[in-house]
């Protein structure tokens, strides 16, 4: 009998060391498999991408990459018209067909593909979702040019003028409504500066919205592939993206009609979004700020008798984030050499814009010599492209 005492106490001994080693391999496992503080542990970029949802259909895609050391973001807006063979599908179709009909890890798997970067995270939520985060954040404040009062379909939208705070349905309707007189982009900008103002109401109410009473609401009404904790510390990271400087870009392309379906294609066969998104990601890590410190104006000008050199150019600095204001032909149509024109001294962005069509011809005109040059440009022009006959519409050809 006592033996049997013996063993039921050594046993028992047992399955509380058994315990309390599960537990603390748990715990550790748990603390390091996390892979925000991996990312940032490793002094990486956070790629996260968000999508806004309705009914089962994204209404926005964004790309956001955030590097916390300079708190410098780019946003990348992925339309869902972008076309593309989808391999899953066994069809050419619009990629958000792949989240209708797949979800979103295939979703965020088939813009891996489209963009050559790996993306860890993601978070998605619904109209109704994102409606109630906003209350939940007491409204979300956004800038709206001038007062809204049109009729979108059936529905009258009335927003008001200014720096003002929509509530859960005024930002619904502030995200869905459609205007036939906006610029190109300008439905999707809407959208990105709705998902903006999210992360910065989150940090105005982060005592609020990160406590343990009111986070795992915020976390219930997102569908995420991190856990709690982990999107927890992606947010209060992601919160402190200094958006002042975050210049929102757009996937750039050509139209088609396929099987009675408009799609977007992206230019040269999606290599100039990856040519994109390399040279933007690049950037965000560099001690030089130069580069995104505003959106440089651009002008661009055919010095060839090849017609549209200059208009498919502009396209192409216009997918890197530049303001083209004025295309147009050189003096002449006889140039050989293409040659950038840096006009404001900034020999480092001269440099970034001359790579993008590996140019290596750069001269600098200062706005003191002269406000306006042989070429006949606008003093409010940062640089100037002459194309010469070595380009091919993509690169500068070397001798």
């Amino acid at each position: 009998m006592r033996s049997m005492k013996i063993d039921r106490s050594v046993f028992f001994l047992f399955v509380i060391l058994a315990v309390l080693i599960g537990a603390a391999v748990i715990l550790v496992f748990a603390m390091r498999n996390n892979p925000v503080r991996d990312a940032l542990s490793g002094d990486q970029l956070l790629k996260v991408l968000v999508v806004l949802e309705d009914e089962g259909v994204p209404l926005s895609t964004n790309l956001i990459a955030y590097y916390p050391g300079t708190k410098r973001a780019a946003m990348f807006d992925i339309p869902g018209e972008t076309g593309l063979i989808i391999k899953s599908l066994g069809r050419v179709d619009r990629i958000d067909a792949v989240y209708v009909e797949n979800g979103m890890n295939a979703y965020r798997q088939e813009i891996e593909k489209l963009t050559g970067i790996e993306i860890p995270f993601s978070i998605s939520f619904n109209l109704d979702q994102f409606s109630r985060l906003t209350d939940l954040l007491s409204g979300l404040s956004v800038f709206i040019p001038t007062e809204i009062d049109l009729m979108d379909g059936d529905t009258r939208v009335l927003l008001p003028s200014g720096a003002v705070t929509l509530d859960g349905d005024k930002i619904r309707t502030y995200v869905t409504y459609l205007d036939e007189l906006d610029q190109e982009g300008e439905n999707a900008a809407r959208k990105q500066r709705s998902i903006l103002a999210f992360f910065r109401a989150l940090n105005d109410n982060a005592e609020v919205a990160f406590s343990k009473d009111v986070f795992p609401v915020l976390y219930r009404n997102m569908e995420t592939n991190l856990r709690q904790e982990t999107l927890k510390q992606l947010l209060q990271d992601l919160y402190s993206i200094d958006a002042e400087r975050l210049i929102p870009q757009r996937i750039t392309g050509s139209l088609r009609d396929v099987d009675g379906k408009q799609l977007l294609f992206p230019f040269y066969d999606g290599q100039l979004l990856k040519d994109i998104i390399r040279q933007t990601l690049g950037g965000l890590a560099s001690e030089d700020a130069a580069a995104q410190e505003r959106i440089y104006a651009i002008e661009i000008l055919n010095g060839t008798d090849k017609q549209g050199l200059a208009q498919r150019t502009s396209e192409l600095y216009q997918s890197f984030g530049y303001d083209v204001i004025r295309v147009g032909n050189a003096e002449t149509s006889d140039y050989t050499d293409t040659l950038v024109i840096d006009r404001i001294g900034n020999e480092h962005v001269a440099k970034i814009i001359a790579q993008i069509i590996q140019c290596e011809a750069i001269r600098s005109t200062l706005p003191e010599e002269s406000s306006t040059d042989l070429y006949g440009t606008e003093a409010i022009v940062d640089y100037t492209i002459i194309l010469g006959k070595d380009f091919n519409g993509r690169y500068v050809l070397s001798q």
